[in-house]
């Protein structure tokens, strides 16, 4: 990390890979349609039905292969240029990293890859684009998707928090902010510094340092790194 460089933090929702066709399941055509959350996304639903939740995430993961970083993630490669850039997302995609971003967190997992259920720490990636049944760790027991579920702790969130407090510049792109415990990573920012949120339908946030880009992610980071350019330079 360069110490010359401002601290540049950016936390990522499904809006920004959105553009590149990767449906989030709060839209009405998201890939979760016709899948009840409990059913695919939760421990109790691997317990119950393990095939079903790798079929769902192996058609997500094939999704993601599909699709290819947009503008809004190469302009954050752009401005590694003139910040310590960290990308703290919620998506579980790859883009940030296939567009050559070099720090990024992971809040709720990786498609790409899978974790071992007898101990969460084995963590391997995942050839190819299916995790089938009979996969198993070193240690012999079933590989599952590494992802975060819905009731299950988020491992990196105080991670996340620390990046936050040491941000000097803070950017959301994509995310309603709605949901916890990624929605309470503002309050680990400080009041005095500048925030950014772009989104084309932005939640009302009472926030004084707040600048909102009413705009798509691709469209937003156009504008904004011309703003973000000027504070680099102390201007």
């Amino acid at each position: 990390m360069n110490k010359n460089k401002p601290n540049l933090v950016v936390l990522t929702g499904a809006g920004i890979s959105a553009e590149s066709g990767i449906a989030t399941f709060r839209d009405s055509g998201g890939l979760w349609e016709g899948h009840k959350i409990e059913d695919v996304a939760t421990p109790e639903a691997w317990k119950k039905n393990p095939e079903l939740v790798l079929n769902f995430y192996n058609e997500r993961r094939i999704s993601v292969l599909q699709a290819k970083p947009n503008d809004a993630h190469e302009s954050l490669v752009y401005l590694e240029n003139y910040f310590n850039v960290q990308i703290i997302t919620q998506n579980v995609d790859d883009l940030h990293e296939r567009a050559g971003s070099k720090q990024v967190l992971h809040l709720h997992g990786e498609i790409r890859k899978a974790r071992s259920t007898k101990n969460e720490r084995l963590v391997y990636s995942i050839d190819g684009e299916l995790l089938q049944m009979g996969q198993c760790c070193e240690l012999g027991s079933q590989l599952r998707p590494h992802i975060v579920w819905f009731g299950e702790d988020v491992p990196l969130i105080e991670n996340a928090a620390k990046m936050v407090s040491q941000a000097d510049i803070l950017l959301v792109i994509g995310t309603s902010l709605q949901v916890y415990p990624a929605a309470g990573l503002l309050h680990y920012f400080s009041a005095k510094k500048p925030l950014f949120l772009v989104d084309p339908k932005p939640q009302m946030i009472e926030k004084d340092n707040l600048k909102i880009i009413a705009k798509t992610a691709v469209v937003g980071m156009i504008e904004l790194k011309h703003i973000l350019k000027q504070f680099s330079h102390g201007e």
